[in-house]
């Protein structure tokens, strides 16, 4: 009869999970000691923190769109988990977290490490907002039932994550139960739910009547792999596209339909189509706030009169920001599949070509006004810099992960990806490590394709110990740390918006005031890293191919300029604080639209 560990492990290597990535404890050795006996199927991956394995799970998924699992222990193991499992949660990627807990015999008892004080081993309760769903079986003949239900909620409809915490005791008990075959219970499962006929026909008619149509996509659609049909319909019709940093490169930027990222910090022809546009329609979005300028009309949308129709896997999403002309519940790419077949081989109406005359007249004022602030080759590096020249460097499947902080404004905003699952963004939840770390888990299920993680220097030092794991598994990948000695992005909000002033941002020696930073690439080298130091624009191509080719871990301490922002085209509002008027363009009220 299998022991409990073995029918986990059995079915992980049933649903073709390659990687377990986590951090040993006292609750989760008899998981360990199972999957020691099944090293030729799945392999095991110990971080040095819990957190950096749960954004190592994210990034897989976000690049290979196949789960992995995690591992922790009971008590402060797993509670180090829940914030990478938020990243995961809100920006819909998906893993399955394997929480260890006390044995059930000690229940209620304030065994080591129980929460007790509400309801019995009680984990779940931390987890619970941030996941799916949680089972907690306490029986090894449950863990069948709860596995394969566990899949088809982790990957079913919307994906995010799941959370299996599992008494210790199980892990060792035994009993005469079967693992599921994936095959039977789950895999003849399909979330490509369509939308209604007579809603798809209605919705390709309005774009067909629309004279200044744009689509806007998201998440959901490099989620759906519908970056062939979006291309197909964008091109049929003649409509612009925009696009929040997690659809980037589901149709590619360079093409002359892409108008980039929309919202505060987007760019200025993405954020006039979308508050001029007559008809939007919305793949696969959520309208945050920093897409959406804080949903103050005129920044970035205006809806209405903007006639909107919002397609999305989840209902719950659909009317959440906007009221909406038309909502169609269903999968991106089979919607776009229904839109093609209704337009058939439609041809764009009469009078697109002034609405694609206007957007060509944006980007070239964008131009003008980018060339006219441009600043080349000062030092400290003029931020804009670093992101050029990273693009120049990477070939168009390499995989960048930005990581929270000002160094983010400026990649989304002047990165052209070619093609969808390039960039990988903490985009909800926005938590400070998911590049750091997640750039393992990218390289993980890429090998063979370059993978950077453009993290600040306040950042970096959040999860410094993905360099031993890197290290340790042989995992190449490249951290370029945007070096400008503070919580930048905090900082321009202080002296942006709150008198001038800072405290609490800058990384400053009290005792002197001058700005401090440990040496980032002795901390590399320490660890096993090779690293260089970069403070000249004119060395950053050179840097970058060095790094990447090298084949090997490796660290670029960028210095970069702190006291240069990127140029704001919408706005972002933190009540009641007052918000910022665009840097470049102007807001444009309904009447003007």
């Amino acid at each position: 009869m299998p022991t409990g560990g073995e029918i986990i492990v059995d079915y992980l290597v049933r649903e073709r999970v390659p990687y377990v990535v986590g951090v040993c404890g006292h609750g989760n050795v008899g998981l360990l000691d199972a999957l020691y006996d099944r090293e030729d199927a799945i392999k095991v991956i110990s971080t040095r923190h819990e957190q950096t394995a749960g954004h190592i799970a994210d990034a897989y998924f976000r690049v290979a769109h196949r789960p992995l699992a995690t591992l922790t222990s009971c008590g402060p193991g797993s509670s180090n988990l829940p914030i990478a499992v938020a990243c995961a949660f809100l920006d819909s990627s998906a893993f399955l977290a394997l929480t260890a807990n006390v044995p059930t015999s000690q229940f209620n008892r304030a065994a080591f490490q129980e929460t007790y004080r509400h309801y019995q081993a009680d984990f779940p309760s931390v987890i619970k907002p941030y996941v799916k769903r949680s089972w907690q079986p306490t029986r090894v003949d449950m863990l069948p039932i709860a596995l394969r239900q566990a899949f088809a909620t982790m990957l079913g409809g919307r994906p995010g994550p799941v959370n299996l915490d599992v008494p210790f005791n199980l892990f060792k008990e035994s009993d005469d139960v079967a693992v599921p075959d994936p095959g039977a219970w789950r895999h003849g499962i399909s979330s490509r739910s369509g939308g209604d006929p007579d809603d798809v026909r209605r919705a390709v008619a309005l774009l067909g009547e629309a004279k200044r149509p744009l689509i806007y996509v998201g998440h959901g659609v490099t989620l759906s792999e519908a970056s062939a049909e979006l291309t197909a319909l964008a091109r049929r019709l003649a409509i612009p596209v925009a696009f929040s940093p997690n659809g980037f490169g589901t149709l590619d930027m360079t093409d002359p339909l892409a108008v980039g990222f929309i919202g505060r910090n987007g760019v200025f022809p993405a954020n006039e189509a979308a508050r001029t546009c007559d008809v939007l329609l919305a793949l696969g979005v959520r309208f945050d706030d920093r897409s959406s300028s804080s949903w103050i009309p005129g920044y970035s949308f205006n809806i209405p009169p903007t006639r909107l129709i919002h397609v999305d896997i989840d209902v719950t999403e659909i009317g959440r920001n906007y009221p909406v002309h038309l909502g169609i519940v269903g999968d991106a790419r089979t919607v776009l599949r229904q839109m093609l077949d209704v337009a058939g081989d439609a041809r764009p109406p009469a009078g697109r070509d002034a609405w694609l005359a206007d957007i060509t007249r944006w980007k070239q004022e964008w131009d003008e006004f980018l060339r006219a602030t441009d600043r080349r080759d000062e030092e400290p590096i003029p931020p804009r810099r670093v992101v050029e020249a990273l693009r120049r460097v990477m070939p168009d499947d390499g995989i960048v992960l930005p990581d929270v902080g000002v160094h983010h404004n400026w990649v989304v905003q002047f990165w052209s990806a070619r093609r969808p699952q390039t960039v990988l963004n903490t985009w909800g939840f926005g938590a400070m490590g998911f590049g750091v770390a997640g750039v393992l888990g990218a390289k993980l299920a890429a090998p063979d394709r370059p993978c950077v993680a453009v993290c600040g220097d306040g950042g970096f030092m959040m999860r410094p110990d993905v360099l031993c794991t890197a290290v340790e598994y042989d995992i190449p990948a490249v951290w370029l740390v945007w070096n400008n000695f503070a919580y930048g992005a905090i900082r321009d909000i202080q002296t942006g918006l709150l008198a001038k002033r800072e405290i609490a941002t800058s990384f400053v020696r009290e005792t002197s005031g001058q700005l401090y930073n440990p040496d980032f690439v002795a901390l590399a080298r320490a660890c096993g890293v090779d690293g260089l130091r970069v403070d000249k624009a004119g060395d950053l191509e050179g840097a970058i191919e060095t790094a990447v080719r090298a084949g090997r871990p490796f660290l670029l301490d960028m210095h970069v300029d702190r006291d240069i922002k990127p140029p704001g085209v919408g706005t972002w509002e933190l009540p009641p604080l007052p918000y910022a008027e665009p840097t470049f363009g102007r807001r444009r009220l309904p009447d003007e639209a």
